[in-house]
């Protein structure tokens, strides 16, 4: 063993005890400094708080795999649970079953079975192919052509499903050019976050919003459309600072690559339409989900059964394409926030944070962007948008809030929250659901995100984009008094 070998060997060691470290840490502060200050923290809060936050620690430093600590933490929580009172060991069962967002575990599986589909038809080549010999081996033109891609289909289809017909795309692409393709997949993780910020269905947090506040798909895009346009301007030119290492590589086998044809790549072009036909239906379902009251995790999962009906397709061998790691790891997160929420844990937060606003509606504004945006990045924005939406409802009725924004049809606190929410999930790993997938379909072709891998780009990139998104947001608002 090398003396650079025996270094990292040394620093994984140290890796479980320096998070076991601070885990510790933590817990007594979160245990101790409340009190000192004067303040009586609920026991079921405290806890839950720890777990958490422990949670977020060992990702950080990779001392297990995403799906068992995230099993790990339920069992905790649900225990905590108990023994705290927040329910009782007959009802633990019940209260883990609702915790469980089903509507996106559903759309996640639904979507994950049409994408599983279509990639048996070559599509995902074809469209690789395409687009590398377009842009001529150009790594930033073939970057900007993959994100501006992902974040438009990203407003109509959402940003989950974009995600999961883009990643193999890009490991197409990047086999073919013997380089590393993570920087593209955060790139496009990054970029459908923005892009789905735009409408009401580009995103859960945007579906969530848009059905509490009765707000409809037109008043979405035109009141975030634009600064959505113009942060992916920004962040385009983020991305290019960011990965402008990567960027400079050189392209294998481009010779080989311009030489290819493409319409060769299409293995079944009979599946190919049958599956493009119902991935078309369900997008159009998609768009007028909210006339037809159905919810899209019943359009996902029904747009994959006519699937496998027409095709007449094993089940057997495309379920085993579907990523159930991510899946798993999902159920366990709600839970473990269903926990923090039911205890009072993120509302506490919440409405501390707010509380400091005194009335003012444009600190209350930022506030609301900023506290959903760094919350977002560290709790899935799904849980997190629900138990802002009750807050943010009592504050448009505060006569103050309610005597300064009421020459605005639609509250701007609601933009506030979408803003926050969605582009705040690029903070970290765990921010979104569309980072989760593609993490998890990484794992499938043999490339690894680590939660640090991801955090040294996303966060900083999550912090510019929110600023310039806030900025951009209240002067488009300022201009729309009705």
């Amino acid at each position: 063993m090398g003396i650079s070998d025996l270094k990292s060997s040394i620093a994984l060691d140290k890796k479980p005890i320096i998070g076991l470290s601070i885990i510790a840490i933590v817990s007594i502060c979160i245990l101790t400094i409340p009190r000192l200050a004067g303040f009586e923290l609920n026991l079921a809060i405290a806890l839950s708080a720890i777990v958490l936050l422990s949670i977020y620690i060992v990702l950080s430093f990779e001392m297990a795999h995403r799906t068992a600590i995230a099993l790990v933490g339920a069992v905790f929580v649900i225990i905590i649970g108990i023994t705290t009172n927040l329910f009782t060991a007959e009802e633990s069962l019940e209260f883990a079953v609702n915790s469980i967002d089903f509507n996106t575990i559903g759309l996640l599986l639904g979507m994950m079975i049409i994408v599983a589909t279509l990639s048996e038809t070559g599509i995902f080549q074809y469209i690789g192919i395409k687009m590398s010999k377009k842009t001529k081996g150009n790594l930033w033109k073939l970057m900007l052509a993959l994100c501006t891609f992902t974040a438009v289909v990203s407003m109509f289809i959402d940003n989950v499903t974009t995600i999961l017909l883009m990643v193999p795309v890009t490991f197409s692409v990047f086999r073919t050019f013997k380089l590393s393709p993570i920087p593209f997949i955060l790139s496009q993780v990054l970029a459908s976050n923005i892009g789905g910020a735009a409408t009401l269905i580009g995103d859960p947090p945007n579906i969530m919003i848009g059905s509490i506040a009765n707000i409809d798909f037109n008043s979405f895009i035109i009141h975030m459309g634009p600064t959505v346009a113009i942060s992916f301007v920004a962040s385009m030119l983020l991305l290019k600072f960011f990965f402008r290492k990567d960027l400079k590589a050189s392209v294998s086998n481009l010779e080989q690559l311009m030489g290819e044809d493409e319409n060769a790549l299409l293995k079944d072009k009979s599946l190919l339409k049958k599956s493009m036909a119902v991935l078309i239906g369900v997008v159009v379902m998609f768009v007028m989900h909210g006339s037809l009251h159905l919810q899209p995790s019943v359009i996902a999962l029904g747009g994959a059964a006519i699937l496998f009906i027409i095709t007449k397709a094993q089940p057997e061998k495309i379920l085993r394409d579907v990523d159930w790691s991510t899946l798993i790891f999902f159920a366990g997160l709600f839970i473990i926030v269903g926990t923090a929420v039911q205890a009072g844990t993120i509302k506490l937060l919440s409405s501390a944070a707010i509380g400091i606003t005194g009335g003012n509606p444009w600190f209350a504004f930022t506030m609301i962007v900023w506290l959903s945006a760094i919350a977002s990045a560290f709790v899935d924005n799904i849980p997190f948008t629900a138990t802002m939406i009750p807050l943010i409802h009592t504050l448009n009725v505060d006569p103050n809030i309610a005597a300064a924004l009421g020459s605005y049809q639609i509250s701007p606190l609601w933009w506030a929250l979408s803003l926050g929410a969605n582009f705040g999930g690029n903070g970290t790993l765990v921010g979104s659901s569309a980072a989760v997938v593609a993490t998890g379909m990484a794992e499938k072709y043999r490339s690894r995100i680590t939660f640090n891998d991801f955090m040294r780009v996303g966060f900083p990139f999550m912090i510019i984009s929110v600023a310039i998104g806030t900025v951009i947001l209240a002067v488009d608002i300022l201009l729309r008094i009705k």
